[in-house]
């Protein structure tokens, strides 16, 4: 071919190559105003199982370095409170209902929830997630006995500050009392101060004059005002600082509300998106349900504005 017809020949070809319009980018789509109609549950979830619900909080607790600062960010704002309170006769941090008599002149003690507040166990929900099983008894047991998990970031600190400056600490624990053995030892090997086997506090413990309902702290805060006055409570859960009269999100936080100024004062509470009472309130606290029907409600809970 002559140069003067590869050149048309050229031209051509890109003229041609112009002339194909570039594909159009990707447009996003648009959120449903507020006001829309909202997607029909059994069309939006077309698939749940538990670890669809728990990765995420699960991830975030094991993963993301602003849970253990939110963790070591509390634990010193708690410990920065303790000697005010120590030395202040009359500072007592158990709610009204568990104290009937002065807390003047008992042994001084701050009250820690376990699981989620001083142990972690989040190896126990990735086991759970990555072998596609829900949360049971027995997969919880097994855990809980082979006492390996391990402190949350500023938990040691905060209880070793307590403990050397003639605090007893006391932890108030829904594990059953037949896992208190092994939560001992594993607290123990974890380097948190036990004054004895007897300042761990689980669920089953018989209290005289106090009838246990379900999973309530109530009357294990019953039997400690009566040896101690409490300077803070640690925890995780509304149920470590106070009962719900009724396990709802409105319930829940009416129980608060009254104690609204100890919140960062006598009471600190740490964050756990991965379990909780808090779940069950969203779906009428009906274990019967599916997971897939605990799911619908959990999403019906949402708020969009």
């Amino acid at each position: 071919m002559n140069k003067p017809l590869a050149l048309a020949a050229l031209c051509l070809l890109l003229g041609a190559c112009a002339s194909v319009p570039p594909p159009p980018a990707p447009q996003p789509q648009p959120i449903p105003a507020a006001s829309a109609a909202p997607v029909p549950i059994a069309v939006a979830v077309t698939r749940h199982d538990y670890a669809s619900d728990s990765l995420l909080a699960t991830a975030w607790t094991q993963r993301a370095v602003e849970h253990d600062l939110v963790y070591t960010e509390i634990y010193r704002a708690a410990q920065a409170q303790l000697l005010t309170a120590l030395n202040t006769p009359t500072w007592d941090a158990l709610p009204k209902a568990a104290r009937e008599g002065p807390a003047t002149g008992l042994t001084p003690a701050v009250v820690l929830d376990i699981d989620e507040t001083v142990l972690d166990n989040s190896p126990y929900q990735a086991r759970l997630i990555k072998s596609g099983r829900e949360y049971d008894d027995a997969t919880w047991a097994d855990w809980v006995r082979q006492a390996s998990a391990e402190p949350l970031p500023g938990a040691l600190e905060y209880t070793r500050f307590a403990a050397a400056h003639g605090i007893t600490v006391l932890y108030v624990s829904n594990r059953v009392a037949e896992l208190t053995a092994p939560t001992v030892a594993n607290l123990r090997s974890a380097g948190f101060p036990l004054a004895d086997d007897s300042v761990v506090y689980s669920l089953g413990m018989k209290v005289p004059g106090c009838t246990q309902t379900g999973s309530s702290k109530a009357c294990r805060r019953r039997m400690i005002a009566k040896e101690y006055r409490v300077l803070e409570q640690v925890g995780d859960q509304v149920g470590d600082f106070i009962q719900p009269a009724a396990n709802t999100p409105a319930g829940r936080a009416a129980a608060m509300k009254p104690y609204a100024d100890w919140i960062g004062e006598r009471w600190f509470v740490l964050p756990n998106p991965t379990y909780g009472s808090w779940q069950p309130a969203l779906f009428g606290n009906d274990w019967s349900l599916s997971p897939a029907e605990r799911h619908a409600r959990e999403v019906e809970a949402l708020r969009t504005q």
